[in-house]
């Protein structure tokens, strides 16, 4: 059984960077994709998140499942705007050049498209980022580092708790998954969308109540530790910064300010073809 966003040890140059030197990249990266709408600095992250995807070695076992989970919901938010906005784009831009019209208030324009377009890829610049940093990151390094910059250990060793046991929720989901389908409830692609949306969310509360348990045991076993008790603590998984942590810490943050720059040079966060 094939486990799902879980820290991967790979020897890569991204497998060893400090999980600080990730965290802030991770942070900066979403920052910048969040604020900007400028076309040309999202399509140049974009490629520069799947060349780091691809360096990083990521097996595409791992994130297939979830990759298609996040293209359905894209989809269904590219939809969802076009219903409740069909001329936002329209707005933006400050243009309107009409494609087609498809029934009352709905017109495809060019400007809509782009909007939605710029969306798209602002999502596909995330995606990566956001595996990456899941995939290639120890969680109990990644605790370390949070600590050593200001984050209470506590806090810390929750977050890599929660990362660490993201692979057994999903061993749990799996487990419940073929015991429903042993007793003749149908969760294939053979059933029909809705059908099989009603079977997985009777996957929900035995998931919930599975890892209430988990949780029960977890803490029980940190308090008879004596998690807690005092003010610091020391880290088996904490890693130094190295010069290269350095140099791509330096390199993001430039990135994010001239970024920035390029995105707010005419005034506005959202690039613009049409004038």
């Amino acid at each position: 059984m094939s486990r799902l966003l879980t820290y991967d040890p790979k020897d890569t140059w991204i497998h060893r960077l400090s999980g600080l030197t990730k965290l802030v990249f991770f942070l900066m990266w979403s920052i910048v994709s969040m604020i900007t709408y400028d076309t040309r600095v999202l399509l140049f992250m974009l490629v520069s998140s799947l060349i780091i995807f691809r360096v990083s070695k990521i097996e595409w076992k791992q994130i297939s499942t979830v990759f298609k989970f996040i293209l359905f919901f894209l989809c269904l938010n590219l939809l969802a705007i076009f219903l409740f906005s069909p001329y936002e784009g329209v707005k933006i831009y400050g243009a309107q050049h009409d494609l087609l019209h498809i029934a009352g208030n709905y017109t495809i324009t060019t400007e809509q498209l782009f909007y939605e377009f710029n969306i798209m890829i602002k999502y596909f610049t995330v995606i990566p980022a956001v595996l990456m940093f899941i995939l290639t990151t120890n969680p109990s390094e990644f605790a370390a580092s949070m600590n050593k910059i200001g984050v209470s250990y506590k806090i810390s060793y929750s977050i890599a708790i929660a990362l660490r046991y993201i692979p057994d929720v999903q061993a749990d989901f799996t487990k419940i998954k073929h015991a429903q389908e042993a007793r003749g409830i149908e969760m294939s692609s053979k059933s029909g969308l809705m059908d099989r949306i009603k079977s997985m969310s009777a996957i929900l509360f035995p998931l919930i109540f599975t890892s209430m348990d988990r949780i029960d045991v977890i803490s029980n076993a940190m308090e008879l530790r004596g998690f807690g008790k005092n003010r610091k603590r020391t880290w088996y998984s904490g890693k130094k910064l190295t010069g290269k942590d350095i140099t791509v810490i330096v390199a993001v943050l430039i990135f994010a300010v001239v970024s920035l720059l390029i995105t707010f040079s005419d005034g506005s966060r959202f690039y613009n073809p049409f004038v």
